[in-house]
């Protein structure tokens, strides 16, 4: 994957790549106190309870970390990630955007002179104060100079970890403006931050631009699916003349309501964020 990839068409493109392989949304609810544990993914580990799932991968001058938790648990995160990987310092921390559960640990690592990778957006989320409808909060102030990105990028990149490529691409107008997917090829591993959840509607925080389980190859390309006839038929609302009330009216995503939960927020969040991309102004 070398070019950028928009939500539609990672999910139109990209996880159809994955076949049999293991595909994480890291973006999880918050859960304070919550513990924190461990599945193994054959050469990374995935850890919850952090206040977002975080992935790991073990090296020889220290760990891997893709997202960061929340900032409440990173001592008790970073104290895992140590363990699971066998490692004593987190060299590399890849923040997939700049929502609090995924950068949490950034000020951890970065203190102990760990490198931080993120979109150029991300770095300048986290060093301005946020304002987002979206979030519980509704308003975040800048992080410390210490714990923002030290390697940011505009779009696709790469970088060799423990003899073994990591690859990140920029997702535009994806669930923030700032959104990063990390493939590791040789893991037929692939991380995207709150683009996909696993069992609830993932947030789409439009107007600065997961969670559960990991999730299989064959789940992913059933959320493409999924995802492409929503795309299609959001582009017949637009061209309708329709709003996002409208579309919450007329529910195109009712028959997932058992499985998913109310879509109305991610109905409307979803055609109000197509209108900001492609309505004029």
């Amino acid at each position: 994957m070398t070019r950028a990839l928009s939500r539609r068409t990672l999910l139109k493109v990209g996880f159809a790549t994955l076949g049999g392989g293991a595909f994480v949304p890291p973006r999880a609810r918050a859960q304070q106190g919550a513990r924190i544990t461990t599945t193994d993914l054959g050469g990374a580990t995935v850890l919850q309870g952090a206040g977002g799932n975080v992935v790991a991968l073990p090296g020889m001058d220290g760990a891997l970390m893709i997202d960061g938790g929340l900032a409440a648990n990173a001592a008790a995160l970073v104290a895992a990630v140590e363990r699971a990987t066998g490692t004593s310092r987190i060299s590399t921390l890849i923040n997939t955007h700049w929502h609090p559960e995924q950068t949490g640990a950034n000020e951890l690592v970065g203190t102990a002179g760990g490198v931080i990778v993120a979109h150029e957006k991300t770095k300048l989320a986290v060093s301005n104060t946020v304002y987002s409808s979206v979030l519980v909060s509704g308003r975040l102030a800048p992080l410390p100079a210490v714990a923002r990105p030290t390697k940011t990028t505009r779009g696709d990149g790469s970088i060799e970890f423990a003899g073994q490529p990591v690859d990140y691409g920029y997702m535009p107008a994806a669930h923030t403006d700032g959104d990063l997917y990390v493939l590791c090829p040789r893991l037929n591993l692939l991380v995207a931050g709150g683009v996909v959840a696993a069992d609830r509607w993932p947030l789409l925080d439009y107007r600065n631009g997961a969670d559960g389980r990991v999730m299989t190859g064959a789940e992913i390309v059933r959320h493409r699916d999924m995802y492409q006839k929503l795309f299609s038929t959001m582009i017949g609302y637009l061209n309708m003349g329709l709003g996002p009330e409208d579309a919450v009216q007329r529910n195109p995503l009712k028959e997932y309501t058992a499985e998913f939960g109310d879509p109305a927020p991610f109905t409307y969040g979803a055609l109000k964020s197509m209108m900001i991309a492609y309505v004029p102004d």
